[in-house]
């Protein structure tokens, strides 16, 4: 890493130019240590790209052999994306060159393209690494997205499904792309087709907790490979599905085992599940065969994979009904009816060349040159002018790339869009480059039909992309799915024509069942005739067992590429092919149609869920995943929905799953100290509403006396009634962070707050909507409480903005609660509400056996102590933690309501449990909390809250581990900071070090604990705010010593343009982070302002200062403490 001392605003104005001198001999430095590759990234490069421009030539002539730049890599606003896109260029590129170079040398004379993740092809010479990272799923689609049209669909989720992952991705008219994503945890910024991607694969590992069925996230990949692949693997679903006859090892190639020349080993299967069996049973009781145990496997990695195609399809409003699923991948048609039945999507497409179709759509893909380039204008006509020219100078360089290619300007193809936002928010919506009216018109028709909302702000042009195609020849597909001549019988027994199988089925379907029975499951015996229960209407086929609910059953094998058009085959039914292998599950029936495709149809209704209201460990894991997926789809919604920075891109919100007496059930993963917190608001709106609550009405809480925790935070919680509107059956609620909601300073996080008005507006218990007046927003009468308190919000419209979007996640969350019913039946669904608090609660009873007694005193900066002992009972299997010896309420802002000691416990506890579990309420069940009245632990009214949800609970969570002797402390504050004045506000959390514990060191700059929200972009940050981030970096040295170190906190500075107020919330300023176990305490973190007059002022950890233009705000926030005495 070599740091360049340069500097450009986000408006072009050079504050530090490269010094070129210096930087020369850092690059010769590097270069003579072996490196050959520079990735170039500053500050705002992509609209001011010149001084990476300078360093880039510098780099070449000093003979690296890869230079990167990110104005050309991705040339769009967001640094950090823009940065991580750079090195996975510069990282990737000349490998890729490399491998080029190799084959091109191969194939001379030869046009040599490579497939991109955009979907289209490259010229060799023009392939780059950030373009390749998902090229191989992105040629899937475009496969799908062919054959699903040869075939007559163009409504379709594709289900890509091999041996490690499964891809989904949507279809509906056009190609989806996006421009953000993450692959392995790397941010990218580039064009890719919108491919989701679920860790549940045929490689996928089958786990037994004790008490449940899981699947993945864990695969056993290629090597050692599932348990039949004869490598020593565990079991997986490929496993399940040979242990159910649904793949037959007669009929995959004998590839396996040290010599790579034995088959599929069936028998290996049958006697580890057997294992499993006794497993299952030795722990619960529950007696099952090896067979029920592969089926329960299987049926849990349906629902993920369903649960993937929710979340780019349901989740964005389709209808997945009205589409057709098209399968394909090595294992595609193995669970393609039974995922389309978990969706209720009725018909089910497999192209031919299914196991290989991303080989064929690369293909069939188009040349494709993608260029964007950001411009960051106001949308008006003195702009369209500048917008057309830059459109015009990248179809320029697109064109004149696919020319030079050899590309008849005849096939070549133009599509011209512009990146829309509204002024102030994040989240761009591409639309055709047009006239004024056009454009804006088609924006507010795709942000209502997306966001269900319109704003009243300018609109922002962010970025101008041009795709130039060059369309490819197409060739005729029709021979791939026609059947092979057969001049001789296939076998000796199975030559009778259609004619022959039609006539004789009756009878000689008796004789197939006699011979099956006396083979073993999932073994072969050829026939002319199905078996009962199954129909075929012509060819020569095999029948073979397969298992299909709760027993054997003979099923005809066909051979696909024997198949001819119109032929049929009625589920249950395996239809073979070399490359890939369709089950056609009972209640379906597969056409062979003319194209070559098999079209496969639900030709019986599905029956009801044959689910019983015991607690099943299959239905377990799948309800556990429902709920905790109906969660994140209403996240998702208010994520898409919220006007403010601080919701929909901070991500500062949370949604989660209530019973009916206001008891956790499932959450998305989302912010800790608002899960735990959250039932708290619910009961209390159960206990003060009570029966006065109807159907349609939605309540607003912030109030911290009444399950609140602090005011920003704004909880909107919605009653779910059964058909008749008489009994609640859940509570769905989402909380999110307002940015502004009153109070003394701008940003309601007040450093010296002393009673709750000083810190904003109080939602008590208030009527959002009104059930009773038709599910009416009482907009009027929240705008008055908003602007008419004693400390009124700056920003109500924000403010009632969010509160939609609240309400429209809740209306989400009821939407699928809804349809969990219907599909299930109430009794199930309320049973298995009740299953995983149980299991969630047994859980956590296990890791109390493993715990001893333990008290600990913490001491904060203000001299407040928190005192905590823990208690546990064998007998019952409980423990008691005793907050008595806290100290009593604080004139401070440090008081923090019981929700939050309650969310702190939950989230300690949790942490203690290594299984996979929710976070629900069952985890309290075994824990009684003491909380002394009139402590600072049990404020009343009106005590001051707001550090309370931030600060203390830290310090909580920070007393508990060190009663538990656990891990060491980390920073125990979220280093809180608030700036604005009448025009901006800002919030923002900043990571410190984590504490190390035994056996790891601590991470070093990271949220910690109770928050997990995320930072803002800097170049958004300097963009959107009339500041200037000069530093953020890792404070070497902060964490503390030990046999594992501390992580290191962070150094923030932020330098001001303008007049604003400043107000932090920050603890261990006084007091350092504990070590353990002989591991020194991390470091003391430090707030300041650096004067433009040179002057420093020194803050207290909770201060508010005024600031001027050129004064810069210090944070140096704290390491994480030791553990052990060092080595």
């Amino acid at each position: 890493m070599v740091e360049v001392d340069e500097r450009v605003t986000a408006q072009g104005t050079v504050l530090r130019a490269p010094d070129l001198d210096l930087l020369t001999e850092q690059l010769r430095r590097a270069h003579a240590d072996g490196i050959n590759a520079v990735a170039v990234v500053c500050l705002h490069s992509y609209l001011y790209p010149a001084h990476e421009q300078q360093i880039g030539a510098l780099a070449a002539q000093l003979g690296f052999g890869q230079v990167s730049l990110s104005s050309e890599v991705s040339p769009l606003m967001k640094l950090v994306p823009r940065g991580d896109t750079t090195v996975v260029d510069v990282y990737l590129s000349p490998v890729l060159r490399r491998y080029v170079d190799r084959v091109a040398a191969q194939l001379r004379g030869v046009r040599l393209m490579f497939m991109q993740s955009n979907g289209g092809l490259a010229e060799a010479g023009h392939f780059r690494g950030k373009d390749a990272v998902l090229s191989g799923p992105a040629g899937g689609i475009v496969g799908m997205v062919r054959m699903s049209a040869l075939a007559g669909y163009d409504h379709v989720i594709g289900f890509d499904m091999g041996g490690t992952s499964t891809d989904v991705s949507h279809y509906a008219g056009e190609y989806e792309r996006v421009f953000t994503t993450q692959v392995a945890g790397v941010r990218l910024r580039a064009p890719m087709l919108d491919i989701h991607t679920v860790a549940a694969g045929g490689g996928s590992v089958l786990h037994f907790d004790g008490a449940r069925y899981r699947v993945g996230p864990d695969s056993a990949g290629a090597d050692p490979g599932p348990a039949c692949y004869r490598g020593g693997g565990p079991l997986t679903v490929t496993d399940a599905n040979v242990m159910l006859g649904r793949i037959q090892p007669a009929h995959f190639p004998a590839v396996f085992g040290p010599t790579g020349d034995q088959p599929l080993d069936a028998e290996i299967v049958r006697r580890r599940f057997a294992d499993l069996a006794d497993e299952i049973r030795a722990a619960t009781g529950d007696d099952r065969t090896p067979e029920q145990v592969a089926e329960g496997f299987l049926r849990i990695a349906v629902a993920n994979m369903a649960n993937a195609v929710k979340k780019i399809s349901v989740q964005k409003g389709h209808d997945v009904t009205r589409y057709v699923l098209t399968t394909f991948g090595g294992a595609g048609g193995q669970h393609a009816c039974a995922v389309a039945d978990a969706l209720g999507i009725r018909t089910v497409l497999v192209p031919p060349m299914a196991g290989v179709l991303s080989a064929l759509g690369i293909g069939l893909a188009d040349t494709t040159v993608m260029r964007e380039q950001s411009v960051e204008v106001r949308l008006e006509t003195a702009a369209l002018a500048q917008l057309a020219g830059v459109a015009d100078t990248l179809e320029q360089a697109a064109t004149a790339e696919l020319l030079a290619e050899g590309v008849p300007t005849e096939r070549i193809r133009v599509v011209r869009r512009i990146q829309l936002r509204y002024d102030g928010t994040d989240t761009a919506i591409p639309v055709d480059l047009a006239e004024l009216d056009a454009m804006s018109t088609a924006f507010e028709t795709a942000h209502l039909a997306t966001y269900s909302f319109l704003m009243d702000r300018p609109l922002i042009a962010g970025a101008i992309s041009v795709e130039v195609t060059g369309l490819t020849e197409q060739p005729d597909l029709s021979h791939l799915g026609a059947p092979v001549a057969v001049d001789a019988p296939v076998h000796a027994e199975a030559d009778a024509g259609a004619t022959d199988i039609a006539r004789t089925a009756h009878t000689e379907a008796d004789d197939a069942a006699d011979v099956a029975a006396t083979t073993s499951p999932g073994s072969a015996t050829t026939a002319r005739a199905t078996a009962t229960g199954s129909s075929v209407t012509a060819g020569p086929f095999d029948v073979v067992r397969v298992h299909v609910g709760g027993e054997w059953r003979d099923a005809p094998l066909r051979h696909r590429e024997r198949m001819r058009p119109g032929e049929t085959v009625t589920g249950p039914a395996i239809i073979a092919e070399a490359n890939a292998t369709t089950v056609v599950d009972d209640g379906w029936r597969a056409t062979l149609t003319a194209s070559g495709h098999l079209l496969a149809e639900r030709v019986v209704a599905p029956a009801q869920p044959d689910a019983g209201t015991e607690a099943d460990p299959v239905l377990l894991e799948i309800f556990n995943n429902l709920f905790m997926s109906i969660a994140e789809q209403m996240g998702f919604r208010l994520e898409s929905t919220a006007q403010s920075v601080n919701i929909r891109e901070r991500l500062d919100f949370s949604c989660a799953l209530f019973d009916p007496s206001g008891g956790l059930v499932a959450n998305a993963p989302h912010i800790p100290v608002h899960l735990g917190s959250m039932g708290s608001t619910v009961k209390e709106v159960i206990r003060r509403r009570g029966a006065a609550m109807r159907p349609g009405d939605v309540y607003a809480v912030n109030d911290p006396y009444h399950g609140g925790t602090h005011l920003p935070d704004v909880t909107v919680v919605t009653p779910v009634f059964d058909e008749a509107g008489e009994q609640i059956l859940f509570f769905v609620a989402s909380r999110g962070h307002h940015a502004e909601i009153g109070g003394v300073t701008p940003g309601s996080m007040p450093a010296n707050s002393h009673e709750i008005h000083q810190e904003g507006v109080l939602f008590d218990n208030w009527l959002l909507v009104d059930g009773g007046q038709g599910g009416q927003f009482r907009e009027a009468a929240t705008r008055r409480l908003l602007v008419e308190a004693p400390f009124p919000s700056r920003d109500p419209e924000a403010n009632l903005a969010d509160l939609r979007a609240q309400i429209a996640a809740n209306q989400k969350g009821v939407d699928e609660i809804r349809a969990m019913i219907d599909h299930f039946g109430l009794d199930v669904v309320q049973a298995y509400m009740r299953h995983v608090q149980d299991n969630a609660e047994e859980a956590v009873r296990r890791v109390i056996d493993e715990l001893g007694d333990g008290e600990y005193r913490y001491t904060m900066d203000s001299g407040a102590t928190i005192a905590v002992r823990i208690n546990v009972d064998r007998t019952s299997r409980s423990a008691t933690i005793d907050f008595t010896g806290t100290s009593a309420q604080l004139d401070s802002n440090f008081n923090a309501p019981s929700s939050v000691v309650t969310a702190a416990v939950l989230y300690v506890f949790r942490t203690l449990v290594a299984d996979e579990i929710p976070l629900n309420d069952g985890c309290l069940r075994p824990l009684h909390l003491v909380i002394p009245a009139g402590s600072m632990l049990a404020p009343t009214y009106p005590a001051a809250v707001v550090a309370g949800n931030v600060e203390t609970s830290q310090a909580i969570t920070g007393a508990l581990f060190g009663a538990l002797r656990v891990q060491a402390e980390g920073a125990g504050t979220m280093n809180n900071v608030t700036f604005g004045n009448d025009r901006h506000q800002y919030y923002e959390t900043l990571g410190s070090g984590s504490g190390a514990g035994d056996g790891f060191d601590g991470a070093s700059v990271v949220q910690t604990h109770m928050t997990n929200s995320r930072l803002t972009d800097p170049e958004v940050l300097e963009w959107r705010f009339p500041v200037l981030l000069r530093e953020y970096a890792i404070r070497r040295g902060s964490g503390g010593a030990g046999r594992w170190h501390g992580g290191d906190g962070g150094v923030r500075r932020i330098q001001f343009t303008e007049a604003m107020t400043v107000s932090t919330l920050s603890g261990h300023r006084r007091v350092a982070p504990y070590g353990m176990a002989g591991g020194s305490p991390g470091g003391l973190g430090r707030n300041s302002v650096e004067r433009a007059d040179g002057s420093v002022v020194e803050l207290a950890g909770c201060d508010s200062v005024e600031v001027g233009p050129g004064d810069t705000l210090v944070i140096e926030t704290p390491g994480g403490g030791g553990y052990g005495a060092p080595r």
